[in-house]
Parts: C-alpha cells; sequence; structure tokens
C-alpha cells in the first residue's frame, strides 16, 4: 500500500538538542506539551505546522548528541511517525525503533525534496518516490519490524506478556 507524505526537510547533524531542548527534558510529561516543543531551536513553525502523516528527511548524522528519548518521542507525539536521512546518530535509531518510529537511510533524497514537498512511500514494495525517482528501502530484520508493527518495544512486550500472538 502506498501513502503519501508532506516532508520537512532538514540539513547535516541534527542533533538531539536540537529536536527536542534539554531545556524541557525533566519539565515536561504530557504527550502535548513535548510535541509542541518538538524542534523548536531549529525551526520555530515545525511544531504549529506539522501534520500526522508528515515525514521528517534529513542529512547525514540525523540524531547525533545525547540519548535522550524525547527527541523521538517528541516527534512521534507531532504525528512523525517515519524519518528518513542520510544516515542516523547510532543510539537515535535505536529510539527510533523502540518508539516505533520507522527510520529509514536514504543517503539521496534529502538532497532531491525540500520541505513541503511530497513523497510516496510503499511499504510493502519498499519502495520510496520522490522527484520522479525511486529508492528502495533498506529491509528490516523480523525482530524490528515485529517492534515497529507493534508501535514500539514496551508495546510489544506488553502484547507478549499478556500472550497475544506478537512474534
Amino acid at each position: 500500500m502506498t501513502t503519501h507524505h508532506r516532508c520537512w526537510v532538514y540539513g547535516d547533524n541534527v542533533n538531539t538538542d536540537m529536536i527536542f531542548p534539554g531545556r524541557h527534558t525533566y519539565t515536561l510529561s504530557v504527550p502535548e506539551d513535548i510535541a509542541a516543543h518538538a524542534l523548536e531551536d531549529l525551526d520555530t513553525t515545525f511544531a504549529a505546522s506539522v501534520r500526522p502523516g508528515d515525514v521528517i528527511v534529513a542529512g547525514w548524522n540525523w540524531g547525533c548528541g545525547s540519548s535522550r528519548e524525547q527527541a523521538v518521542t517528541a516527534l512521534k507525539y507531532a504525528g512523525i511517525d517515519v524519518i528518513i536521512a542520510a544516515s542516523f546518530g547510532r543510539i537515535y535509531f535505536r529510539n527510533c525503533i523502540n518508539q516505533g518510529v520507522l527510520p529509514i537511510v536514504c543517503p539521496e533524497l534529502h538532497t532531491l525534496v525540500n520541505t513541503g514537498d511530497r513523497l510516496a512511500l510503499d511499504r510493502r514494495a519498499g519502495t520510496i518516490t520522490a522527484q520522479e525517482q525511486i529508492f528502495a528501502i533498506p529491509p528490516l530484520s523480523p525482530t524490528v519490524q515485529a517492534i515497529l508493527d507493534a508501535g514500539g518495544l514496551l508495546s510489544l512486550l506488553q502484547h507478549r506478556f499478556k500472550g497475544d500472538s506478537y512474534p
């Protein structure tokens, strides 16, 4: 099934403090409040304008810096469930999976699209289509796919604890 998404495009080396400012880390706990501060030090228009189903398209080393999980949850609470980057900070990539946000590595995409452009994502076929070009989505392991399908690691574990049939 193909889905269409509006892009928010950012550059290289966007660290976790730019994604979710450290000054809010221990002061906010309500999802709406956390979402309201997503990317506020990088893009003052993001939190007020983002819509569910939008995607982040970023350059190299997205999410470098600290292991702050709010840098993922702030975007998730804002409606982002897919982040496509040329590369990810290692811990950020895993935090995406744990929080149920699909991280896709696509080195070329950030150079072809602009904020506001649309792209098509076909998870079944494993492709991204943008600017009339098609890019392959790297396959995920069955374990990672199960975590994402469950909505995150905690959700998967809760289902397994209840005896549900998640892998």
